[in-house]
Parts: structure tokens; C-alpha cells; sequence
């Protein structure tokens, strides 16, 4: 594999963005959603980050193999400094270090923008992606049973949080 380039965003990038996603939606609980995303849909989303809220790729060849975002924890005003992480990889190019790659980006661009903490909301289940946040030292702050029903099964959701700095 080339080496990859990490970058923002563009809206040409959301078809493949949208592809990505739609995957795990339908096949992994990666993800609590149950329906995929319109293209629409994908593109009122990437609207609604911005700045502050950046969604970047992971290109290798001049195809996107993987995307993240840093996005709103919370919409009350008290909670804009800190954010909520997603990472999405390709299937076919996992375990290649695209996660690991997007991750210290994320973390980085977090912190230049301001933010304090970063959280992220992952599927008891998803054990890679513990370990990936883990060895960025995101410590496990919550665990909440049976929150979601996906797969005809309950679901448990831990949170992990990654404080970047103190507030002033």
C-alpha cells in the first residue's frame, strides 16, 4: 500500500464516505443505525460540521479508504469544547494502520481547534476499537447495559474520553 495522505474533506468525498458508513450500518454494531444514508443525508451531515467539527479521509491512491470526524458531544452550549470521534475504515484496508494513522490527525486537529476532551461512544463488542483509543490514552468513563437493539440483540455502550488540556 502507498502511503497515505490525511486531509479534509471535500464534498466529492461523500459518496465514498457514504459507502464506507453504509457498510458497517448493515452489518456491524459498530454503529447503531439501522438504516443506511441517503446521499442527501451525508451531504446535510458534512454541512453541519464545519471548522471547529472537521471531517477528514484517509486516501491512498486517490481513493478514500477510510474517513473521520470530530462532531458535537452534545448541542447545549455548555459542551462546545468537547467532541465526539468517529473513524470508519474500508473493510478491505483494515488492519493496514489507516485507524491509527486518522486517529493521531483527529486528535491533533482537536487540539490546535481548542477542544478539551474528546469522547467516543463504541459498541461493548467493537474490542479494536477500544484497544485503537486505548493506546492514544482514552480511559473507559462509562458503561451503560442494553442500550441499543441491533441484530435482534441488546447492545452494551461504553464511553472513553481523551482530556487534551486544561480549560482556561
Amino acid at each position: 500500500m502507498s502511503t497515505p495522505v490525511i486531509r479534509l474533506a471535500t464534498t466529492s468525498d461523500l459518496e465514498r464516505i457514504n459507502a464506507i458508513y453504509n457498510h458497517f450500518v448493515l452489518t456491524c454494531t459498530c454503529t447503531y443505525q439501522e438504516v443506511p444514508d441517503t446521499l442527501e443525508d451525508r451531504a446535510r451531515w458534512f454541512a453541519a460540521h464545519g471548522k471547529a467539527h472537521p471531517v477528514t479521509v484517509a486516501e491512498v491512491d486517490g481513493v478514500v479508504l477510510g474517513w473521520g470526524s470530530l462532531s458535537h458531544f452534545h448541542p447545549r452550549s455548555a459542551f462546545r469544547f468537547t467532541v465526539e470521534n468517529s473513524i470508519y475504515i474500508d473493510p478491505n484496508a483494515q488492519g493496514k494502520g489507516l485507524g491509527r494513522l486518522m486517529m493521531a490527525d483527529l486528535i491533533q486537529r482537536a487540539t490546535q481547534l481548542g477542544h478539551t476532551n474528546i469522547v467516543a461512544a463504541i459498541d461493548s463488542l467493537q474490542t479494536g476499537s477500544v484497544i485503537l483509543h486505548e493506546k492514544f490514552g482514552f480511559q473507559k468513563v462509562g458503561h451503560l447495559k442494553r442500550v441499543g437493539f441491533k441484530f435482534n440483540r441488546w447492545l452494551d455502550m461504553i464511553y472513553l474520553q481523551l482530556p487534551l488540556q486544561q480549560a482556561g
